[in-house]
């Protein structure tokens, strides 16, 4: 089911979370500079050589131009950047879902980089690297003063390469040191499990492997539940800020059978573009509960969109980010990359999302623990300085708080859905009423 499209990136802006990338090229349509603009630029050039000739201390040249330009896109929305080549390329190493390294998700704690957890079957959790032990020298370097993105910088490598890392553990004596030799690190971009008689598939994230994940983890829950015991599935899209555009349509694809799944329309009237499922629904027609907060953007926004609006999914959370925008990536060579808002896209039902988001059909606060509480963890698309004005945008704005809890037993979200589907409890809004669905329209 995979699909030939052109790899559009509809990621979401939140914090540290993934970049908003598109690969290909664009053609130019705009219309040629009139003479006010060479005017306007040779302002600015005048400009550049002052302040190379008399700023008080002598600047960097190349910082400038790319602060110019940066200041530039950013001034058009909270999406449109430009990537030198070092983020060109990290982008693409997020975008492809693997990479040199060790194998460890990892955090900030006391400026020490703190080991949240070691991937199984990595160099990291075959050299008994451990979850909560503390990183405080990479090769002999101290970890103080490093922000989390250098730490990761040099833990990444070529592989085959070895890397030394100095670790501190509760319990332990004195520090450990570790020789690791780096090796191909596949990010999951699909965890699943097994809720009893409910699946539990939860995307993290949409890179080139997303649809494959899924794939795999639907076919392993299928052989350890009987199809006949299996209530259903919950479609946990829940901090998930986006990704691939295509590959957020071929997940859609596999749970429908016809019908669009999202249309994208830029700057003229006659660039839309639309995408249609094709028949056949890998679920064979289990029902879906789709989970979504604030922290839910972009890509898993079509998802949630398309599976709402043709009925074949409950949505339960709380309202999504509300980022409908496409971001192409033009690459500049070795200069490294433009990331340049293209088009809006559309649900099935031809609604913008762009600053307002999908509602949920039914709405499930998540309640937050004690010491978060007073923390402002509310994350929309509305509320970005800049963002594009949605066309059914709201006072109210999109996005919502964007926080699951670690532990299951604390998930409200997940035990509402988990009822639904067991028929512990009932609502208006589940199962769906396929009689409503969006068709072609």
């Amino acid at each position: 089911m995979k699909r030939n499209l052109s790899l559009l990136f509809a990621g979401a802006l939140m914090g540290a979370s993934a970049v908003s990338l598109l690969h290909g090229t664009s053609g130019f349509s705009a219309n040629a500079a009139g003479s006010e603009t060479y005017r306007q630029l040779a302002i600015f050039g005048d400009i550049f050589e002052r302040v190379r000739a008399q700023y008080v201390t002598p600047p960097d040249d190349k910082k400038l131009v790319e602060s110019a330009i940066n200041g530039m896109l950013t001034s058009l929305d909270p999406h449109s950047s430009y990537l030198d080549a070092d983020a060109a390329k990290d982008m693409r190493v997020q975008t492809k879902g693997e990479f040199g390294g060790l194998g460890i998700e990892v955090t900030m704690d006391s400026e020490l980089v703190k080991v949240v957890a070691p991937i199984d079957d990595t160099p990291a959790a075959r050299a008994g690297v451990l979850a909560g032990d503390l990183i405080s020298a990479i090769d002999g370097e101290e970890v103080r003063g490093m922000s989390l993105n250098d730490a990761v910088d040099k833990m990444r490598g070529a592989v085959n390469t070895p890397i030394e890392l100095t670790i501190i553990r509760e319990g332990a004596d004195k520090p450990i040191d570790l020789t690791i030799v780096r090796d191909i690190i596949k990010v999951k971009a699909v965890k699943y499990r097994v809720e009893e008689d409910v699946g539990y598939l939860k995307i993290t994230s949409f890179t080139e492997k997303t649809f494959d994940d899924l794939m795999t983890a639907i076919d392993t829950i299928s052989e350890e539940v009987p199809d006949d015991q299996l209530k259903g599935y919950v479609l946990d899209l829940r901090l998930n800020p986006g990704g691939l555009l295509d590959q957020a349509v071929s997940v859609s694809d596999a749970f429908l059978d016809r019908g669009e799944i999202v249309s994208t329309r830029g700057r003229e009237a006659n660039e839309i573009a639309r995408f249609d499922s094709r028949p056949g629904d890998v679920l064979n027609g289990k029902p879906v509960i789709v989970l979504i907060n604030g922290g839910s953007a972009s890509a898993s926004e079509i998802v949630a969109g398309a599976l709402q609006d043709h009925r074949r999914a409950t949505v339960l959370g709380t309202q999504s980010f509300g980022k409908g925008s496409v971001q192409t990536i033009i690459p500049l060579g070795e200069n490294g990359a433009l990331r340049l808002t293209t088009a809006l896209y559309y649900t099935p039902s031809g609604e913008s999302i762009q600053g307002k988001g999908i509602t949920p059909d039914i709405k499930v606060d998540q309640p937050l623990p004690e010491e978060l509480q007073g923390r402002d963890l509310r994350r929309g698309e509305s509320d970005l300085r800049g963002h594009i004005k949605g066309e059914e945008e709201s006072d109210e704005g999109s996005g919502s708080i964007a926080y699951v809890p670690p532990e299951p037993k604390d998930d409200m979200q997940l035990k509402a859905a988990l009822e639904l589907l067991r028929g512990e409890k009932t609502d208006p809004a589940f199962p769906p009423n396929p009689d409503k669905a969006v068709m072609n329209r």
